[in-house]
């Protein structure tokens, strides 16, 4: 807690998954935002790292804000990320929210512009929705495809078998060797379902 650098409150905007609050040095820029797999962010405030982690769990409780979304959730909001439009109204709606509370002492608030991250991972409006995913990997697996896009560890494949998401941490410890042109996927995978949700009447 004693870290001398400055540090960053920021929102981060994951589409239908939610908004959610955390705290980054500002050295690192968006590099925080893209490991995370944001599609848009905005920052509210800088300091010190005591001061931003009271404005953290200050804006987890007085607005809600989770710290955290799971993985599954932010693939399923990939589906229809929406418009950078969108999620920047939002960002900005929830910042001025913010804005309104009683600020932490050594956090200077920002007037910061929502920052579109889609375009870095080539995310089109449309969203992704995978038809397969990589479920394991043992020696001698072949996975070969054209990217699609690259969000956080997820890399999105157009194979022959159809759009193929590969959760790059399984690569974690196998050497890689390059695949023959047109090569066939041969690692195991399993298909990937997209439930659609429909709204319940109200009465």
């Amino acid at each position: 807690m004693d870290d001398p650098r400055p540090f960053l409150v920021y929102l981060a905007h994951h589409g239908t998954a939610g908004i959610k609050v955390g705290i980054t040095a500002e050295e690192r820029g968006a590099v925080r935002l893209l490991e995370q797999g944001a599609l848009s962010s905005l920052v509210v405030s800088a300091g010190t790292l005591a001061s931003a982690r009271r404005t953290e769990h200050l804006l987890h409780a007085a607005l809600g804000l989770p710290d955290r979304i799971t993985t599954s959730r932010k693939r399923t909001a990939r589906r229809d990320p929406g418009t950078p439009g969108q999620r920047a109204d939002e960002l900005t709606a929830t910042a001025e929210s913010a804005h309104a509370l009683a600020w932490p002492e050594a956090q200077e608030r920002r007037q910061a512009q929502p920052v579109d991250h889609t375009p870095t991972y080539g995310l089109p409006d449309g969203g992704v929705r995978p038809d397969i995913e990589v479920t394991a990997l043992a020696a001698g697996c072949v996975i070969s495809g054209r990217i699609a896009c690259r969000i956080g560890t997820d890399l999105y494949l157009h194979t022959s078998a159809g759009l193929l998401l590969l959760d790059t941490r399984q690569l974690t410890g196998w050497a890689l060797a390059p695949a023959p042109p047109g090569a066939p996927v041969t690692a195991p995978v399993a298909a990937v379902n997209h439930p659609e949700t429909t709204q319940d009447a109200l009465f």
